[in-house]
């Protein structure tokens, strides 16, 4: 059974995601995808099954209905949620039924927060994925009276993982590259030492940073132009570090004085504006012994997860829930147009 999700209102950068296109840098097309990977993990955990596109909402969510029973996850930054008034968990599964209306509002904690149902995306397919590359023109943004067609859900009780850590800010962590060395020791140090702010320019093809005084420069002015990828800092003509997110071009010639380390790039991508930002040095070694296969991320966080335990004097319709997994109060609805 296929389900339509109505869109009645979007926020201004909605868009569907899933992790991308990767292996596309031949053809000038970064690998895309979603700002925060972790969150889809996360809800694939929630949901069952392996990871499936979502709805990806900048610091404002939208207003949804169905015409069909909806399983789904909302994780990534934290925002304002509701079911006909009735306020849902974060970073956990619900389920959303004809007749009702998700309201997903203002983001309370990171930046980038997830909608993502237990199906398919259907017919959004460009390239091998259903992501929205909005730098290079794949797909667009959602908007309101848009309608995205999902696949069959299945039934399934809510489900939640413990509330995260890394949508404030904090410490992001720096592996040295081809280009480092362009950077004097004192340099670089100067760089550790800095506190960064996240700047409000900052979007899906890259974080620029803010800080007070001097900028930082390299030793011997920009290098030939070379490869790119999402964690690489550019040091731009005046000094200000760029952090390359999932929609960097793939080739550029400003010099890069390090990578963020794929753990650390969730965090760098939720910081909300005005974030405080630190970075911190590790080696080639070390950053290696950092790194977790994210399959083995999502086998962790499906151990994590835990069943949703509501209070039933917040439950204002019980008929509406699933006490019995696949079980609802069966209501026929008119189906919507």
């Amino acid at each position: 059974m296929t389900v339509r999700l109505f869109v009645d209102a979007a926020g201004p950068l909605m868009s569907v995601q899933d992790l991308g296109r990767p292996g596309r840098i031949d053809v000038g097309l970064s690998r895309g995808g979603a700002m925060d990977r972790t969150a889809l993990l996360g809800a694939a955990a929630l949901l069952g099954g392996g990871v499936r596109a979502g709805i990806e909402m900048a610091g404002m969510g939208g207003t949804f209905r169905v015409d069909a029973p909806l399983r789904f996850a909302l994780t990534g930054a934290v925002m304002r949620a509701s079911v006909d008034g009735q306020a849902l968990r974060w970073n956990a599964s619900h389920m959303l039924l004809p007749g009702q209306v998700l309201v997903i509002g203002a983001v309370r904690a990171g930046s980038y927060g997830y909608l993502v149902p237990a199906g398919a995306v259907l017919g959004r397919d460009v390239l091998g994925s259903a992501a929205a590359h909005l730098s290079a023109g794949l797909g667009g943004r959602l908007q309101a009276g848009d309608v995205v067609q999902i696949g069959a859900v299945g039934a399934g009780a809510g489900q939640v993982l413990p509330d995260r850590d890394d949508l404030g800010g904090g410490t992001l962590r720096l592996m040295p590259g081809p280009q480092t060395q362009m950077f004097s020791a004192a340099e670089r140090a100067r760089f550790a030492q800095t506190v960064f702010h996240r700047s409000p320019q900052a979007n899906r093809t890259a974080l620029p940073l803010m800080k007070d005084g001097a900028g930082f420069a390299a030793l011997g002015g920009n290098p030939v132009s070379d490869f790119i990828a999402p964690g690489d800092v550019q040091i731009t003509g005046d000094g200000t570090p760029v952090v390359m997110m999932a929609e960097c071009q793939t080739v550029g010639g400003y010099p890069r004085i390090g990578t963020v380390i794929a753990a650390d790039l969730a965090r760098a991508a939720q910081a909300p504006v005005g974030a405080a930002l630190r970075f911190e040095w590790v080696d080639v070694g070390r950053a290696d012994a950092l790194f977790v296969p994210e399959a083995q991320q999502l086998t962790a966080l499906k151990a994590a997860v835990r069943p949703l335990v509501r209070d039933p004097r917040n439950m204002h319709d019980l008929l509406s829930y699933q006490l019995i997994s696949g079980v609802t109060a069966g209501r026929d609805m008119e189906p919507l147009p």
